[in-house]
């Protein structure tokens, strides 16, 4: 039965850090390709070096860990304003070729240029300039990667988003926040009680979790910025599983306050709390559909977890998973053609995506402890932790794979956020 499902997810989720985390850096290892890789020629930026740091090592990293791409390096450097001989580019297997310049300016930013050049077509495909300070030198290069991504797939990339995911260190549990390779890692919320289900906000500048502080389950949103933190859901009994609907404006919660634990939604201030569904089964897990106009969430109405879609506005629930009798943890797909989710099989617990159209289902991982399953903004990856000690990172076709690891200890209930302004 589902309850077993939640005594497992807390035990799990919440007090199941087996180790000591030293804070550090997660460091990304990826294996497997796309189903082509385009050869891409990055030559170095003129005049980067004057800079901290080096626009185009942020650039191939990104290209590179996503699986779709052959860097050429060029072994020189090349301003975007130099002629280029497309032929000769061409005959050294470059389908395109990237190239830019770096200038400080007075009050110590940094003007980063930019251009992405078509080999075969001998043309400009893009380019821009865009003005960093130190601090923000890594989130340009991960915008410049974002859009030769855009150019050449076909999709916008996602690099320049940020993850949250949460830690235990000692006694104190960490809601840890960080881009999404893993660098600049900062610590939003320190507790000395457990820290579960961090949820981002739309615009990126909020999370909202819960966090076991006042001995019982209690949903926050906080603000990332100022650390300003508001109650949105403190009331009898479990309040749980917090997701924002696309707009920013309302959050669905999971609370048991009149017995079984039901859908709820509630304003991002926590006002107007609106109780959507009222069953005798325990229903959990709620996520808006892309649209906003429906929400996805798990049951145990049919007599096991299964995953249910229902109006945003509550009402009768379609029963959406069929293949195999656990499904949990619903995460719908930024287009909102994908359902990505934990299923149990054979006594593993793993990641599926569901084609929504088709129904056409594809397991997605190898591991057995699989959770928190959280797609990229540009929908071609799906983030989830693994029981290992680490995260992990797979294309939606299933070829190209990710672990974010750190040196010592265990990561759990990772996030995906939207793109950085």
């Amino acid at each position: 039965m589902i309850k077993h499902l939640f005594s497992r997810t807390l035990v799990i989720l919440t007090f199941g850090f087996a180790a000591t985390l030293a804070q550090a850096q997660l460091r990304v290892e990826t294996s497997g390709v796309g189903a082509t890789q385009i050869p891409v020629a990055i030559a170095g930026f003129a005049d980067e070096t004057i800079a901290p740091q080096q626009i185009t090592a942020i650039i191939k990293a990104d290209l590179a860990r996503s699986g779709y791409f052959k860097i050429i390096d060029t072994g020189n450097t090349m301003s975007e304003t130099v002629p280029v001989n497309y032929g000769e580019w061409k005959a050294k297997g470059a389908d395109a070729l990237v190239v830019g310049s770096v200038q400080r300016l007075a009050d110590g930013r940094y003007d980063i240029r930019y251009r992405l050049l078509d080999t075969v077509k001998s043309s400009s495909l893009s380019g821009f300039g865009q003005v960093a300070g130190p601090d923000r030198l890594r989130v340009a290069g991960h915008k410049i990667a974002d859009d030769i991504y855009e150019k050449l797939i076909g999709v916008r990339g996602a690099f320049s988003t940020r993850i949250a995911y949460v830690t235990k260190v000692g006694n104190e549990y960490r809601l840890e926040v960080a881009d999404a390779d893993g660098e600049g890692t900062q610590t939003a919320l320190r507790s000395n009680e457990p820290i579960i289900s961090p949820s981002w906000s739309p615009d990126g500048t909020k999370v909202a979790y819960v966090s076991f502080e006042a001995k019982k389950p209690v949903v926050y949103v906080q603000d990332l910025t100022t650390r300003q933190r508001t109650v949105v859901a403190n009331h009898r009994g479990s309040n749980s599983a917090p997701s924002w609907s696309p707009d920013g404006s309302k959050l669905a919660l999971a609370l048991s306050r009149s017995g079984y634990t039901q859908i709820y939604v509630v304003n991002a201030d926590g006002s107007n709390l609106r109780q959507l569904t009222n069953s005798q089964s325990i229903e959990t897990e709620p996520q808006f559909s892309a649209d906003g106009q429906a929400i996805y969430f798990t049951s145990d109405r049919s007599g096991g977890p299964q995953i249910y879609r229902m109006s945003a506005n509550g009402g009768e629930a379609q029963r959406i998973t069929f293949n195999g009798s656990y499904n949990i943890s619903p995460r719908i797909a930024p287009d909102g053609k994908t359902l990505a989710y934990i299923s149990r099989r054979e006594g593993r617990f793993q990641l599926y995506a569901l084609d929504l159209a088709s129904g056409q289902e594809l397991r997605l991982s190898d591991s057995t402890r699989d959770e928190s399953p959280s797609f990229s903004p540009n929908g071609k990856y799906i983030m989830y932790a693994t029981g290992r000690g680490s995260l992990s990172v797979v294309s939606v076709d299933g070829r190209v794979r990710q672990r974010l690891v750190t040196q010592a200890g265990d990561i759990r209930e990772p996030t995906w956020g939207p793109f950085m302004k």
